[in-house]
């Protein structure tokens, strides 16, 4: 028997293995998708035994291929796949989906050996779209190999990812398509129809390739393909069993989700345990497995740290220019340092002004175009490889991506967003641009942090911090508009704070502002002052986190009055997000903000049938008092 005969033997071996564990880690923790796991191991088992390039002691080593389980509550199969590599022990693999365990129903990070979090379907393929077009800017030779559902397949994410990544020609980049006919609760919209699949990634500029995704010698034979060179990325189209290798239960509908009792796994396990014995006599007793370990381009790049470096703008007090298109300076500023950091835009540079940084930097910047849901899943597959993406487009238009925002945070992939055109004070685009629920979909996400500068020089200055913060999510909120620049060029901003620019023995309320609303703020304080009315302001250019003691002492010193003054919805606005830390102190809160949905107009003319513009503020001061 030839050494290919002898892998494949002990391919066959792995995948009758990998099948047991499937079966015995669902049935001890009472649950999980064992008949999901069974249709794909022999998929995995070929892919990480014969056609991937990478060293299983060093797992992060950067030109290793990548895998990506998209359908990611075949986990048990994947966890499998890492015992029998001898990464996972025996007890280990039995505390699948325990409060303690890292073997999570569906992978996280917190598993040393996944390459990004799935479960949230449709995902995977951006996230390895992102990092396949990574492997292509940085000079790396690795693949992605994504394991789709045939199911995720209706999610239009896919097709997003598909085309993106036959545009920039991602010949890198194979997804396979583990084709088991059955969905959740009823099959799946084209079944076993392996051809309408290949027909759709066809016209989507993909070679495609349909195979038994259970013999394991029709799947050697297609990656070898794969190592073809190919303007193209390639997609397999696996046909398969739901449930494979339990005769009782193959291609059967209502076992999705559904461990087997003790009783049941003893019984299915016994033909499994029979043939791996048949399997073990016809290998070799001499045969040893060797990885191929990938050609080492170099080393990861090294970036400079932003934290001392000066980097400043040379704008002047009293300059007016928009926070986006600062946001657009700095950021090429940065990059300049940063040979990791890339720049992400849906097809609105010449807004974001992402095109600032494009010009500096042209084989860094990714253009995504329209198509918000795949571009937040190609960064986050780049943000867990080590690089630094800011991802840019209107602050509305991250409502579309709110759940891969929401994926990123449970990658701990720190993703940099900036979101342009913020409130009312867009003016005449009308309601459907205006970005007036960013604040609250960000709060929600752990560990985030939400910036809102008001001038040139804190934008610069916060977009520095962003790329230093590596945490979880951050988003900077830039305006249409210019405003003036408050702040010397050599003025220091950090994540958590704040500044007081207006505070007196006798200030009787306080009025924290952000962005837009700020300089609405310092417009009230001339005209208030002007009446021998004192009060203090806050530029919160920090939302999350913000400088708790030093709001609530200034608040308390303007006799515990505050006003809160927001271009957004008030509810998980700012001042909500004030509020909720300072719910114990004394403090009377008067929010004004957006109340009603808003329509057309100038901005001047939304701000005040908003009630947040200066006039109104100092309406609200009166009324206090």
């Amino acid at each position: 028997m030839n050494d290919r005969s002898q892998l494949k033997k002990y391919i066959e071996l792995m995948a009758c293995a990998m099948r047991q564990d499937s079966i015995a880690m669902t049935t001890a923790a009472g649950s999980g998708h064992p008949t999901s796991a069974l249709s794909a191991v022999d998929i995995i088992a070929t892919l990480f035994l014969y056609a991937m390039k990478f060293d299983p002691d060093n797992f992060d080593n950067p030109d290793n291929d990548k895998f990506i389980l998209s359908k990611g509550h075949a986990s048990p199969a994947l966890y499998a796949m890492w015992h029998q590599l001898g990464k996972i022990s025996d007890q280990e693999l039995m505390t699948y989906r325990q409060f303690s365990s890292t073997l999570e129903g569906h992978a996280t990070p917190r598993f040393a050996y996944t390459t990004v979090a799935t479960g949230s379907l449709g995902m995977g393929l951006s996230m390895g779209a992102g990092q396949a077009l990574t492997a292509l800017k940085d000079g790396r030779s690795y693949k992605v190999f994504v394991l789709l559902g045939d199911g995720e397949t209706a999610e239009g994410q896919i097709w997003e990812a598909a085309e993106i990544a036959a545009h920039y020609k991602l010949s890198n980049l194979i997804a396979i398509v583990d084709c088991n006919r059955l969905g959740q609760s009823e099959p799946t919209m084209d079944e076993w129809d392996v051809q309408r699949y290949a027909a759709k990634f066809s016209t989507f500029g993909w070679k495609t390739a349909v195979v038994d995704g259970h013999d394991v010698e029709q799947l050697m034979d297609v990656y070898d393909k794969v190592l073809d060179s190919s303007a193209q990325p390639m997609v397999i189209i696996a046909k398969t069993i739901k449930g494979k290798g339990i005769e009782q239960i193959e291609n059967k509908q209502g076992f999705h989700g559904k461990s087997f009792s003790r009783q049941q796994a003893d019984e299915y396990l016994k033909p499994l345990k029979q043939l791996y014995t048949t399997i073990h006599k016809e290998l070799a007793s001499t045969y040893k497995w060797q990885p191929t370990i990938p050609k080492s381009v170099r080393g990861i790049l090294s970036n400079t740290s932003l934290q001392n470096v000066d980097i400043g703008p040379d704008y002047v007090v009293g300059q007016k220019i928009a926070t986006r298109k600062v946001y657009g300076q700095a950021l090429a500023a940065c990059g300049d340092l940063l040979p990791t950091l890339l720049c992400l835009d849906g097809e609105v540079k010449n807004s974001t002004f992402a095109d600032i940084f494009e010009n500096a930097h042209p084989d860094r910047f990714i253009q995504c175009y329209i198509a918000e849901q795949n571009m937040v899943g190609m960064a986050i597959g780049m943000a867990c490889i080590g690089f630094i993406p800011f991802v840019s487009t209107f602050g509305a238009f991250f409502s579309r991506a709110y759940d891969q925002i929401r994926m990123a945070a449970i990658n701990r992939a720190p993703l940099r967003l900036c979101g342009s055109h913020a409130g009312v004070s867009i003016g005449e685009d009308g309601p459907s641009q205006m970005a007036l629920e960013d604040i609250a979909m960000m709060n929600a996400i752990p560990d985030s942090v939400i910036l809102y500068p008001s001038d040139g020089v804190s934008t610069w200055a916060l977009v520095q911090e962003m790329s230093n913060y590596n945490k979880a999510i951050s988003y900077v909120r830039t305006t249409r508009e210019d405003t003036p620049v408050l702040y010397p060029i050599d003025e220091k901003f950090h994540i958590g704070g704040c500044k007081v620019l207006r505070s007196s023995t006798q200030d009787v309320v306080c009025v924290i502002g952000a962005g837009i609303t700020l300089h609405q703020a310092l417009q009230a304080y001339t005209t208030l002052v002007q009446e021998d009315i004192h009060i203090s302001v806050i530029d919160l250019y920090s939302v999350k986190p913000f400088d708790v003691e030093t709001v609530r002492a200034t608040i308390k010193n303007s006799y515990s009055r505050c006003i809160t003054v927001e271009d957004h919805y008030i509810p998980g606005g700012i001042g909500n997000i004030i509020a909720a830390h300072l719910c114990d102190d004394a403090i009377n809160f008067t929010m004004l903000g957006v109340t009603h949905i808003p329509r057309s107009g100038k901005p001047e003319e939304l701000r005040a049938w908003a009630g947040i513009d200066a006039a109104s503020i100092v309406k609200t001061v009166k009324s206090l008092l």
